[in-house]
């Protein structure tokens, strides 16, 4: 027998009852946005957290370039650069008299410093791998930075403008987690542990005065008190609602402003690949085949989603709808099962990271499981610091499920090591042609056929992609309504007049 959306949600959880929280008003500079995960650290450079970029990417801190909006590139910190035809060279022209918070210079040997930091040995910043095509920099004059990369790299421009390539000023390295330093048009003020991050203008800022005095970052996991939160005034917007099924209420509701947006997040299952019965392709396309994504959907996202067959979402320029490739076929996959040696199924370890679509996506997909002989044993893991270092770091689990929020990270299953343990020639060999794309053709080509490998192979189960549900204060203007980088840019927003 098949599963149906009623039977599924008897297994997930059941959500608890609106609070009631005093109205507060906030003044007409301040704003306040929620986030869901408070980041170990404020540093986007060490570890490369996204939670730290959701926090102080734009706000705090700046890169060379940055991505706008609408997911083009646009001048920053650099006003200009020229890329030489061979494509191994980058030279930047930087703009001048620019300030750090606490009052020292950025400069040419900043960025150099900056750039060579992420590239050292003993580095920990998580993008660690998209920038080492990089194989020196120079600092020529103090407005003048050059690139000489080791090989042609057509996204490495877009690479920069992540928040793991933010500009760090020196002397600043070892309290920026705590007190980070930036040139952004915000300096921090306070971190509060646990609660809020709170961020104040700031007088030295060398761009465009933004219209906010205060911007705040609360840090509410539970969806339930984010919607209070939103009601009573205590913040102003939700940039990603955790919980689906609260959404509708605000959609009528002409004080919010209540959006659908994309983003560029693939939730995906993913498999230690070198470890039975994970190794076996075919159990890998059993598991496949036996999760109805629209029905997953429509039970963990009350149906907002795309379902995906490959690691890009609808969001991307590159996007290919490959689920047809696995449908949703429980026979199918028992018989796929038993061609791999396991007529009864087995079981497993279920490694899921305690975030709200994670857990919820995990329940769902081990009665999927169950239909095809497969026990799945869910055990939660702390998200970030425990499940980074046992999955991310240690990769010691079976399964986990998480979302891969940075755009353009199809390239993560040629890394070596990382978390899936996957290895695939025609895979590297198609994200080395990306990387050597002369043309927009060709590196559109590159990346179809690299999405193409992944979808057959099946490093990972792939579910969704993750709307972005956003909700604000209908009086705000120049709130991201689509996430092509995982951000809270306040940049822009303003109380309208």
């Amino acid at each position: 027998m098949r599963l149906t959306l009623p039977s599924l949600l008897k297994s997930a959880s059941t959500a608890a009852l609106l609070c009631v929280t005093p109205t507060v008003v906030l003044a007409a500079g301040d704003v306040s946005f929620v986030q869901a995960v408070e980041p170990p650290g404020l540093d986007p450079t060490v570890s490369s957290p996204v939670a730290a970029g959701q926090v102080v990417w734009q706000n705090l801190f700046e890169g060379l370039v940055t991505i706008d909006a609408a997911g083009e590139i646009q001048p920053q910190l650099a006003s200009a650069w020229e890329i030489s035809e061979d494509g191994l060279t980058y030279t930047f022209t930087l703009v001048p008299d620019v300030s750090f918070h606490n009052g020292q210079a950025f400069s040419a040997e900043t960025a150099k410093f900056t750039l060579e930091r992420i590239l050292s040995e003993d580095s920990t910043n998580g993008q660690k791998a998209l920038y080492t095509v990089i194989d020196s920099v120079e600092a020529p004059d103090a407005a003048t930075l050059v690139l000489h990369l080791s090989a042609a790299s057509s996204d490495l421009l877009y690479w920069l403008g992540f928040p793991a390539a933010v500009m760090i000023e020196p002397t600043s390295v070892e309290t920026n987690a705590t007190d980070p330093v930036g040139t952004g048009p915000f300096k921090l003020d306070e971190w509060r542990k646990g609660d809020r991050v709170i961020m104040s203008a700031f007088d030295g800022y060398w761009g465009e005065t933004p219209a906010l005095d205060t911007v705040t970052a609360r840090f509410i996991a539970d969806p339930q008190a984010q919607v209070a939160a939103l009601k009573s005034g205590q913040v102003n917007i939700v940039a990603e609602l955790a919980a689906p099924e609260l959404f509708g209420q605000f959609v009528e509701d002409d004080t919010f402003v209540a959006h659908v947006g994309s983003g560029e997040m693939e939730v995906v299952a993913g498999m230690n690949n070198t470890r039975p019965p994970f190794d076996n392709a075919k159990v890998r396309q059993a598991l496949m085949m036996s999760i109805d994504r629209n029905l997953l959907i429509e039970a963990v996202k009350s149906g907002y989603g795309t379902p995906i067959g490959t690691h890009f979402s609808p969001a991307s320029p590159y996007y290919e709808d490959l689920t047809g490739l696995y449908p949703y076929d429980p026979e199918a996959a028992k018989a796929l099962l038993a061609e791999a040696g396991y007529p009864d199924g087995f079981e497993f370890t279920f490694k899921v990271p305690t975030r709200t679509y994670a857990q919820r996506s995990a329940e769902i997909m081990q009665a999927f499981f169950a239909q095809i002989g497969v026990t799945a044993t869910i055990a939660s893991s702390d998200f970030p610091a425990a499940w980074v270092q046992e999955v991310f770091k240690d990769t010691d689990y079976d399964m986990t499920i998480i979302g891969h929020a940075e755009p353009l990270d199809i390239g993560i299953y040629a890394r070596d090591p990382y978390y899936f343990n996957y290895t695939s020639d025609a895979f590297d060999a198609a994200m080395a042609d990306v990387a050597a794309a002369a043309t927009p053709e060709a590196r559109a080509a590159g990346y179809k056929a690299a999405e193409e490998v992944v979808a057959k192979d099946l490093p990972a189960l792939f579910l969704y992609s993750e709307p972005k549900l956003g909700v604000w204060d209908a009086g705000l203007t120049g709130v991201w309504e689509n996430g092509p980088v995982p951000s809270n840019d306040m940049t822009d927003v303003a109380w309208a007049d």
